[in-house]
């Protein structure tokens, strides 16, 4: 009672949703938003105007002279359910309805009403929130890449939309309910940390690799998880830790199982390129065959080119990388070409990836030359916000692999400043 003299709002919601009746629906019989509700339940947010005091009373049935307002339409039929709680039978409470119902749709016949569907309705599991569905058609746009945009402006968009997702996920929600606000989750988490990856923040990309990891095992969705771990794989891939990148990627392997799934393509392609790196041709060689025969059988609605999907754009840019490494510089130039071809032209950090790769067959078969020039045209065409990251990893890796006595000629210089500028 003290707290209802105090309109301690943060106390009054508390309340309610120990005993049982979440902040959605709180929300829904106050007209409220179920976040500002979450708010005022933590104690971030306040109830000062009067408007909103009468709503709440409205929707929680807190009788008027409780709060300091005057008695509210629907007290003269809160006996119906007061007494049912004393034992009064359901032919009385039918009369009293009928009584309320007598001279219309009145105001106190509406409460009465609204007080008879809200005992079960409170009991009833809660709806799917409203912003779900938008949040996975989000997740869903999102992983169609960057589209041109800069790197930073996805990552800022991205993280303020993975934000919504707490409020919906700090109240109960039915299983169902619960699994695809954590597969939404782990997709965005995982994206994020995509972004982060190619911006070349390892340390950050790591830590929401480690959030979209536990989003995706809490989902229940083996698949995801290993899109995740395959995803992950290719942090200390690309930043000069193959064998780790290897040991993820197997371990992805193992999530997703022997069915052809995007995540088990990636998986051995991710798994095929560490192998690479690391100088394992034969787990590479084998790894890469496996890549080929699970995208032979993959299901056409998993042939997209999306971050969460696995395309034929995307297989050969794994192809390339891995061929490159191998020194089978014919195959990686085929997988090259046919990247090349599916490769939007808004795909501005793949194709430079693959341009770089052609360098690095042209410095396998001896023309280092080629390959500075090639890579320093590469470079110098991307908008600057691209020229970090991944992009300067993969051309700073190829410059390392010149031979020191060929470090005074002019096109490797040139690489060179292009590099450290």
């Amino acid at each position: 009672m003290r707290a209802l003299r105090e309109r301690d709002f943060t106390t009054v919601f508390a309340m309610a949703h120990d005993a049982g009746i979440s902040f959605n629906r709180i929300a829904e019989a106050c007209v409220l938003k179920a976040e500002r509700v979450s708010q005022i339940a933590r104690g971030t947010a306040s109830v000062t105007a009067l408007a909103t005091v009468e709503r709440i009373a409205g929707g929680l049935r807190i009788p008027g002279a409780f709060l300091g307002l005057a008695a509210q339409p629907w007290e003269d039929t809160v006996v119906l359910s007061t007494e049912s709680h004393h034992g009064d039978d359901p032919m009385k409470r039918r009369n009293l309805l009928r009584g309320a119902l007598a001279a219309g749709l009145t105001a106190p016949a509406l409460a009465a009403l609204t007080a008879a569907r809200t005992d079960v309705d409170q009991t009833l599991s809660p709806d799917t929130p409203q912003d779900l569905a938008d949040l996975e058609a989000a997740a869903e746009s999102y992983g169609y890449g960057y589209h041109g945009q800069q790197p930073t402006r996805v990552l800022a968009d991205l993280v303020t939309d993975f934000t919504t997702l707490r409020p919906l996920l700090t109240v109960p929600q039915p299983a169902s309910v619960r699994a695809r606000l954590c597969r939404t989750a782990g997709q965005m988490a995982g994206m994020t940390a995509i972004v982060l990856h190619d911006l070349g923040n390892r340390r950050e990309s790591r830590s929401w690799f480690a959030t979209a990891a536990r989003a995706a095992a809490e989902s229940g969705d083996p698949q995801l998880h290993a899109w995740v771990l395959a995803r992950e794989a290719m942090v200390p891939l690309n930043y000069g830790a193959p064998k780790a990148a290897a040991d993820l990627a197997e371990r992805a392997r193992h999530a997703a199982g022997h069915r052809p799934t995007a995540a088990a393509v990636l998986a051995a392609a991710v798994a095929a390129r560490a192998y690479a790196l690391n100088h394992q041709r034969e787990q590479a060689r084998t790894a890469l065959a496996a890549a080929d025969t699970l995208m032979e059988r993959l299901p056409a609605g998993e042939r997209s080119d999306t971050w969460l999907t696995y395309g034929e754009q995307k297989h050969h840019v794994h192809l390339s990388h891995a061929f490159t490494r191998l020194g089978d510089t014919r195959r990686a130039r085929e997988s090259q070409q046919r990247a090349l071809e599916l490769s939007a032209p808004t795909s501005t950090m793949t194709r430079t990836l693959l341009h770089i790769d052609a360098a690095a067959c042209a410095h396998h078969d001896g023309d280092s030359e080629q390959a500075c020039r090639r890579t320093i045209a590469a470079l110098t065409a991307l908008p600057a916000g691209y020229r970090t990251g991944l992009v300067h990893h993969r051309a700073q890796d190829l410059y390392d692999t010149i031979p020191a006595h060929l470090h005074h000629e002019r096109a490797v210089r040139e690489l060179r400043d292009v590099l450290t500028a």
